[in-house]
């Protein structure tokens, strides 16, 4: 991303007196909010906090909460999470009733990089809702006062490009999850989606999350292609195109200012329905700025 702390959300009463209060007038429409996500990143101000370097109320902040490669030992895994922004993040929502607090994200790993892989949609589906259950286990052992109130769940799936799995094991199986070496240069799509299932499906039924997905339109097709196995239209989404290094045209809403683009959603979802939630418009996917990652939350419909 290129996603807090003791396990709990918010209740509903502070939700909906969060998204009542009037947003920055540099955040536009009403209940939209600027926020950061991953890395540290210098918040303004001493409480209620502001957004860095493009003014506004700071409206939130989305964590890596873990990965499958910390989980499974690989020596190269990272862990984006900062502590600061997400207490601060925390202390906007609860003592000034703005933005939406602290959310997570889990760094997905696909068929490819399971241990147990057997190219069955039944094991596919397994290591989805087992990497599920490690996300929720990852939450609930944050460190002490620190918590995720956000009620969305994110699965980070992209093709990052870096080792030890390129592709997170979306389209290529290895030998073993953290080798970097490729024993097939193909997985289907069934079992990708499998994959998905698993881990949507165990959010639900063991959590109080709604399962979401960040991801952009060109890496979701080549991943889950353009048929039925694409389509999620009832799945919350967090999307980062387009982006831009630029910070001087934050976006009004859905569209960057001065004519630089709006949001682009996958899988089904438009800008118009009530699942796309959020826009990483600068800072990931190689995309720089000079300070971090940037956002834009629609805090109405989460």
């Amino acid at each position: 991303m290129t996603v807090s702390r003791i396990w709990g959300i918010a209740t509903a009463a502070a939700a909906l007196l969060a998204l009542a209060s009037p947003a920055s007038a540099h955040d536009s429409p009403p209940g939209f909010w600027y926020g950061t996500d991953s890395t540290y990143m210098q918040v303004r101000g001493s409480g209620p906090y502001q957004e860095p370097v493009i003014a506004g109320d700071y409206g939130g902040y989305i964590g890596m909460v873990g990965s499958w490669e910390r989980w499974l030992g690989c020596p190269t895994a990272f862990l984006n999470w900062s502590k600061v922004n997400s207490g601060q993040a925390d202390t906007n929502f609860t003592t000034y009733h703005v933005g939406v607090g602290t959310a997570a994200y889990w760094f997905m790993g696909g068929p490819g990089v399971d241990p147990q892989y057997d190219a069955t949609t039944t094991e596919a589906k397994s290591w989805g809702a087992r990497q599920a259950a490690r996300a929720l286990a990852d939450i609930r052992g944050l460190a002490h006062g620190q918590r995720v109130v956000f009620p969305v769940l994110f699965m980070d799936i992209e093709l990052p490009g870096i080792s030890p799995a390129p592709d997170n094991g979306w389209d290529s199986v290895y030998t073993s999850p953290c080798s970097g070496h490729v024993k097939q240069s193909f997985v289907a799509i069934s079992l990708d989606r499998a994959d998905f299932n698993g881990f949507w499906g165990y959010l639900r039924d063991h959590s109080h999350f709604l399962p979401g997905v960040y991801s952009a339109p060109a890496v979701w097709s080549r991943i889950f292609g353009s048929g039925s196995a694409s389509r999620i239209p009832g799945t919350d989404e967090w999307t980062y195109e387009p982006e831009t290094p630029s910070l001087s045209h934050a976006p009004s809403g859905w569209c960057l200012t001065g004519g630089g683009g709006c949001a682009q959603f996958f899988g089904g979802v438009t800008s118009a329905s009530a699942h796309a939630l959020m826009w990483q418009f600068s800072g990931g996917g190689g995309v720089r700025n000079g300070y971090g990652d940037f956002d834009q939350i629609d805090g109405r419909r989460s």
